[in-house]
Order: structure tokens, then C-alpha cells, then sequence
């Protein structure tokens, strides 16, 4: 398809509503196109979701017209050390025109400009073509991801302690972060803790993992696998309740613990809970997580149930 140049602009408040639409529109036409369910259930969901980003101080947003018309939008979270791409979206009267290209460039020059050292982003696997337009801008794909729905479990585990956060505890789980990861999120667990959607969980008398929510938007750290089970099996919500929450941009959340141990196998979901729904059609090899690093150690990696970034 042949368009014009499209005409780029930072996106404000006001633009949540059509950047809403086409969002809902472009993943659900894509999500319909292969036979998945969509990541949003309806364009309100979306225009809320976006307008929380445009009002955000620490998110950068750009949108691109097409004769004065909005046809797409990008975003980067910018509250921690690795900033966060997306969600982009492109209107699908005009997709594989450029548009996507040009707003992925404005995110990167933007990237550049504060040095972030790396960038990370989740990727439908369906998508062939966007996964295209990534790697030829430099990302590398770092892992499959699954999403697993279901549920809340509501058990505890025994010896770990999941508690409300306050901002009396950021020290302490930052340096959790720190210590899995190679660095923190201070900025969005920030956040998530204002939000009051923040958990801690305690073993042996400290904190060894938290959480900002199990959903989208949101992110878990633990020191071992049984901090990870811990706070999934405590979480009072999954998904849209959560999601409100946190604005840890991109993905469905999985579990992670350290290096080595078996946070990527979804089975490890299971046995946080006897009432944790069996793997079923819902669990999907969803998306891949993808990473651009700028000469930096990190390798991000990601899966079920939440965002992390390992530095090996």
C-alpha cells in the first residue's frame, strides 16, 4: 500500500479515544485473523488503558496523522533502567505503509536520547510481520511466552508471608530486584505501591519477592520459585483488576526466579495451588519477548506470569 509520509506529534490525553479505537481495532483484526481472543475486550477497555499512558509523566508517547487524520500510536515506559516499548499500534486501513516503522524509530531516537541501555517489548508470535520490522531495526527475539488464565487461587504458602506493600518496603525489594535481575524497577513498583496494588512476600523474616499485580501491565520479582508460587497463590485478582494497576508495560506476567532453577516450565504455575486451573486451549504460545540492547549485559526474558530482566 502507498500512503503519504505520516506526520508525527507527541500524543496527549485527548488522543485516547481514537488511539483507543485503532488499538482494539489492530489487535483484534489480528487476533480474529489467526483464531486468538483479543487482547482487548473492547475499544472503552483500550481508550481507557492508552489514556492512562498519554497522562502519564514518565511515559513517552508518539502518534502519527495521515493528512490530519490519527492513524497509530507508540509508547515507552520510562520509569526504570530498561525502558518498556508499546503498545503500537497502526489503524489497518494503513498498515505496511511505513507507519509502524516511522513511529518504532521515534521511540528508539527517543531510547537513544536518554541512554537507556536497553529496550524490551512483547511480540504476537502470529505476527510475522511485525517480527520482521524488529529484527530489522535490532531486536532480538529472548524467549516464547505463554498466557495462562484463570481463576484467582486464594491459598497461601506455608513459610512465605504475602502482605500490602508500602513505600517502607521499596528499599528492600528493590534490592530483591536488583539481586535477580541485575537491577531494579523502582519506578513502577512506585507506582503500583501509590495505586495500592503492590504485594510483598516474606520468608524467613525478610522480603524476598514482590509483586505489582498478576496481570498485564504488571511485573514479579523472587528470589526462588516458592516466592513466585507465593504471590500468585495469595493474588486477589487476575487480569483487568490488576491491570488498572501498575502500568508495567508490555506483557502477561510469568513466573521467574533465579537463573537456573524451573520458573520457565508453566507447570510450575500448577503447583502454586492445588486450584489453579489445568493447562487448557487458553494457554497459548502467545508472544515473544524481544530486547535491544546497547552494548549492555542484560537478557531479558520472560513468560507465564511476569516480566523479568536477568542479567547473566
Amino acid at each position: 500500500m502507498s500512503v503519504g509520509s505520516p506526520r508525527l506529534r507527541p500524543g496527549t490525553p485527548d488522543d485516547a479515544w481514537v488511539c483507543g479505537r485503532i488499538c482494539y481495532e489492530a489487535f483484534g483484526t489480528l487476533a480474529e485473523h489467526h483464531r486468538f481472543p483479543p487482547d482487548f475486550p473492547s475499544p472503552e477497555h483500550a481508550a481507557e488503558t492508552l489514556g492512562r499512558l498519554l497522562a502519564h509523566p514518565r511515559f513517552y508517547s508518539v502518534v502519527a496523522e495521515l493528512d490530519g487524520r490519527v492513524v497509530g500510536s507508540n509508547f515507552l515506559d520510562e520509569r526504570s533502567t530498561i525502558a518498556g516499548l508499546g503498545p503500537i499500534t497502526v489503524d489497518p486501513g494503513v498498515q505496511n505503509a511505513g507507519v509502524g516503522r516511522r513511529l518504532m524509530l521515534a521511540a528508539l531516537e527517543r531510547a537513544s536520547g536518554k541512554q537507556c541501555p536497553g529496550i524490551r517489548l512483547l511480540q504476537a508470535a502470529y505476527h510475522n510481520r511485525s517480527l520482521s520490522l524488529y529484527t530489522t531495526l535490532g531486536f532480538n527475539v529472548r524467549e516464547p511466552v505463554v498466557t495462562l488464565q484463570g481463576p484467582p487461587i486464594g491459598e497461601a504458602v506455608p513459610g512465605y508471608t504475602v502482605r500490602k506493600a508500602g513505600e517502607g518496603d521499596l528499599e528492600a525489594c528493590n534490592r530483591v530486584c536488583a539481586g535477580v535481575h541485575g537491577h531494579d524497577r523502582s519506578g513502577e513498583l512506585l507506582d503500583a505501591i501509590h495505586e495500592g496494588g503492590a504485594s510483598v512476600v516474606e520468608h524467613g523474616g525478610r522480603i524476598t519477592g514482590y509483586t505489582t499485580g498478576i496481570a498485564f501491565f504488571a511485573h514479579s520479582v523472587g528470589e526462588t520459585n516458592e516466592d513466585l508460587k507465593a504471590l500468585i497463590a495469595a493474588a486477589r485478582e487476575f487480569g483487568a483488576g490488576a491491570e488498572r494497576r501498575g502500568l508495567s508495560l508490555e506483557p502477561r506476567p510469568r513466573a521467574q526466579g533465579r537463573p537456573g532453577d524451573d520458573a520457565d516450565e508453566p507447570r510450575a504455575l500448577q503447583r502454586a495451588g492445588r486450584s489453579l486451573p489445568p493447562l487448557d486451549p487458553l494457554l497459548n504460545l502467545k508472544a515473544h519477548l524481544i530486547d535491544r540492547t546497547e552494548g549492555n549485559p542484560f537478557l531479558l526474558e520472560e513468560s507465564a506470569r511476569t516480566l523479568a530482566v536477568v542479567r547473566r
